[in-house]
């Protein structure tokens, strides 16, 4: 015989969830009803990570998370066109400078952070990498570095972008035309939705289950761009479901600050910020050096060398009107390349010597 559920606890993640939500989406409003382009997921951001920083209990649940990245995966595969496939042509040379992007990247940061905030080389390292949040702090631990230094310095890359790379894009011009594409869904029309919805959500699944990167997402992406690629589906989610999206995504991201001791990001505000631009500006000189040699997009580059989350650049291209297939595909080779060289490269450097050991952040 089972226990009950503590109906306590119930009503208290009710709450907390309502209020962030509440705070996601009065953010989201603000940011999203004055037209900054990707506003509704920004705004979110800024909302949610004030909330966490003053110490109010933010949450969001799993299975909203999840639910939330099958409708966004959906909704980014209904933007793609035969112009989409037909510039596939240039990727692979544009992936192969997006991996000397990342290398240098990473070499950049950690001298940065070495030299100028004398940083231990363990810790400086695994702050540095462009992605792979949960490997890093793992790697974190077994490698003695400061997990808490990693993962300020790891959470203002990933939430800094998702709120700032935007407005940039805008400023400069660099957002795209929105591309004639699927109906919008109507309740007129509900077998269409309803197979849309049905495939794009069991591929997300299996994706999941076969613990591809981001399967969810990009499960949903792929059925719903083969879906609209060959006509089968010619309906695309509304509207508001997709700035839900933005909202929830916003909550998830800024629930990354919950818990975080103010005093300790005042401490490593200033290695953050520092390694945030230095990385940044490296990562964005080869996306315009990328640009400039291929012939590509230049808002669609920058947002494909930014080295954010996977989920935050992916809903970026689609609310700049760029191309999602392009800018996914280069997000989710950085992915991998991380996952795979990360072990491998603090492997050699535990292997070449010894760092000094660097005391953690003292909070007295």
């Amino acid at each position: 015989m089972t226990d009950p559920p503590d109906r306590s606890n119930l009503r208290t993640d009710l709450r907390r969830l309502l209020e962030t939500l509440a705070g996601a989406a009065a953010g989201g409003a603000l940011l999203g009803l004055a037209g900054l382009p990707g506003g509704w997921l920004s705004g979110a951001i800024v909302a949610v990570s004030a909330m966490a920083l003053w110490g109010r209990p933010v949450y969001i649940p799993s299975p909203l998370a999840r639910a939330t990245y099958v409708v966004m995966g959906t909704s980014l595969g209904g933007t793609v066109t035969p112009e989409t496939v037909a510039g596939m042509a240039t990727w692979p040379l544009s992936l192969l400078v997006l991996a000397v992007a990342m290398f240098a990247l990473t070499a950049v940061v950690t001298v940065y952070l070495c030299a100028v905030h004398k940083w231990d080389r363990n810790s400086a390292l695994l702050a540095s990498f462009p992605g792979g949040l949960a490997t890093v702090l793992v790697l974190a631990v077994e490698n003695r570095a400061d997990v808490r230094a990693v993962a300020v310095v790891q959470t203002v890359r990933v939430a800094g972008l998702a709120v700032l790379l935007p407005a940039a894009l805008a400023a400069f011009g660099f957002t795209g035309t929105p591309v004639p594409g699927a109906a919008v869904a109507t309740l007129a029309r509900p077998a269409p939705l309803a197979l849309l919805l049905a495939v794009s959500s069991l591929s997300a699944y299996a994706a999941q289950r076969l613990h591809f990167p981001g399967g969810l997402i990009f499960g949903a992406m792929v059925s719903s761009a083969i879906l609209h690629g060959t006509g089968l589906v010619g309906v695309t989610l509304p509207w508001w479901l997709s700035i839900c999206s933005f909202v929830v995504l916003g909550a998830v991201t800024g629930t990354r600050f919950a818990n975080t001791n103010i005093r300790l990001l005042r401490l490593l505000a200033a290695a953050a910020v520092g390694a945030f631009i230095v990385g940044n500006i490296v990562a964005f000189g080869f996306a315009l050096l990328a640009a400039w040699l291929l012939g590509l997009n230049t808002g669609g580059a920058l947002l494909a060398y930014a080295p954010g989350a996977i989920d935050a650049m992916m809903v970026l291209a689609l609310a700049l009107h760029l191309d999602t297939a392009f800018v996914g595909a280069h997000h989710l080779a950085r992915f991998f390349l991380v996952l795979l060289t990360m072990p491998l490269i603090v492997s050699f450097m535990r292997r070449i010597g010894p760092p000094a050991k660097r005391d953690d952040v003292d909070l007295k």
